[in-house]
């Protein structure tokens, strides 16, 4: 019996191999890691016609329902995290094609967040650099206490960043469509309304789940309530955050700065604006790519190939009820 053929897709640092012990995949399967990302869908469907399984970075390779219609022999597909709007789960499951997931780590995330605003407030990008050029303390850095701390979305992640703005000494507040009172003040927060957030806060950060309720909910309008010297940042998604209104509030010079990890179109092309905006810190999507989490994404994919070879019960994203066994 010939062995299954594994596509593991967008390995951009090449460690899924040495982050998870795959020698229980490999007795069934033969493993094949790419490291490169392809824009085009023609490409991905040539690349992976041979595949019986594909294993998926969340969000970073579509997988189309046209794509799928092109790939026959596609048996399963492997996703990280439990969520991947980059996927056509619907066709999937149409074509009888499990999607299993695994689970996800909101350290990194958060833990970025808070590199970006205190990269942003205490200037250090231009400092760094100034050092390099021979150069001495050319700005005078912002505070965090006693200065406010606008939280738009107080998930799993949020509140965690709400808990850090806490610890600094800040006032923390938080709007979100069904945010209440009660749940803000559990987690050291004031709600207000969207208008008052951005009116009042010094650094926004932006950490929402997209969907078309929230696609766009940072815009020009937001923007311009904010004060000339506050900041904003997203690590969560890019269509969260209207880019070419931030553009054109930097260029007005509306806000002090603004930090993004996170683009429409990944990796970002080289002849982007957003590379070279002044006032405007660009991380290359790193809020997830951290050892720990990196460890269970693909520890996790290894359990879920494992247990799906077995017959065994499996975290099936577009399944009924969510979870069981797909074989």
């Amino acid at each position: 019996m010939s062995l299954l053929r594994i596509a593991v897709l967008d390995d951009y640092q090449g460690v899924a191999l040495e982050l998870a012990d795959w020698s229980g995949v490999m007795e069934r399967a033969e493993v094949t890691v790419f490291r490169d990302h392809l824009f085009e869908a023609n490409d991905v469907v040539a690349r992976l016609q041979a595949f019986d399984v594909v294993c998926l970075m969340r969000e970073r390779t579509p997988v189309t329902r046209a794509m799928l219609e092109q790939l026959p022999n596609l048996k399963l597909m492997v996703t990280t995290g439990m969520r991947n709007a980059s996927l056509d789960m619907a066709a999937a499951a149409e074509r009888g094609i499990p999607v299993l997931g695994t689970r996800s780590a909101a350290n990194g995330t958060v833990e970025l967040a808070w590199a970006l605003m205190l990269a942003l407030v205490k200037h250090l990008p231009e400092e760094t650099a100034g050092m390099k050029a021979g150069k001495w303390q050319l700005a005078v850095g912002g505070d965090l206490e006693g200065r406010t701390l606008g939280v738009v979305g107080l998930g799993r992640i949020g509140a965690k960043v709400a808990q850090v703005g806490k610890a600094f000494g800040m006032d923390v507040i938080a709007w979100s469509q069904n945010l209440t009172a009660e749940a803000a003040e559990k987690e050291g927060a004031r709600l207000v309304t969207k208008e008052q957030l951005f009116r009042e806060a010094d650094l926004v950060t932006i950490h929402m789940v997209l969907s078309e309720r929230t696609k766009g909910l940072v815009g020009a309008a937001e923007l311009a309530l904010m004060k000339p010297t506050a900041y904003v940042v997203n690590t969560s998604r890019a269509g969260l955050l209207d880019m070419e209104a931030l553009l054109a509030a930097l260029e007005r010079k509306q806000i002090a700065g603004a930090g993004v990890d996170v683009f429409e179109t990944e990796p970002l092309p080289l002849d982007s604006p957003l590379r070279n905006t002044e006032r405007l810190l660009v991380t290359p999507h790193v809020g997830f790519v951290n050892e720990g989490g990196y460890r269970i994404f693909y520890g996790e994919m290894v359990q879920d190939l494992i247990s799906w070879f077995e017959g065994k019960p499996v975290r099936v994203l577009n399944g009924p009820g969510g979870s069981g066994v797909a074989h």
